[in-house]
C-alpha cells in the first residue's frame, strides 16, 4: 500500500506523541512500516518522504552543491553541443 507524504508525517507526529505500537494500531499501519518512517525523518530530515521517481537529496550542504554543480555542467554541456550544431548548420549554408 502507498501513502501520501503527509499522511506519513502524521503518523510520525503521532507516534512521536502517543508511541508507535499505539499510533500504528490507532491507523491501520504495521508497526515496522511507521517504525521505517520515524527512521526515515531522522535519517533525512524534510525529504524524508519523496515519492516514487524522485531522488533524494542528500542533507549535507556540500553534496546538495556538488549535485546542483553536476547538474549545470550537463545542462552547459548540451547547450554548447546545441551551439555547435547550429554553428555548422549555419557555415553550411553559408559556403553554398
Amino acid at each position: 500500500m502507498t501513502y501520501e507524504k503527509s499522511f506519513k508525517e502524521e503518523a510520525v507526529r503521532l507516534s512521536d506523541e502517543i508511541g508507535v505500537k499505539k499510533a500504528a494500531e490507532q491507523l491501520g499501519v504495521p508497526y515496522y512500516t511507521l517504525a521505517d518512517w520515524r527512521q526515515q525523518r531522522k535519517r533525512f530530515s524534510t525529504q524524508a518522504y519523496v515519492g516514487s521517481g524522485h531522488k533524494r537529496m542528500s542533507a549535507d550542504p556540500k553534496e546538495q552543491e556538488l549535485y546542483e554543480l553536476r547538474k549545470e555542467v550537463a545542462e552547459l554541456r548540451r547547450s554548447n553541443e546545441i551551439l555547435q550544431e547550429a554553428l555548422g548548420f549555419f557555415a553550411k549554408n553559408r559556403r553554398k
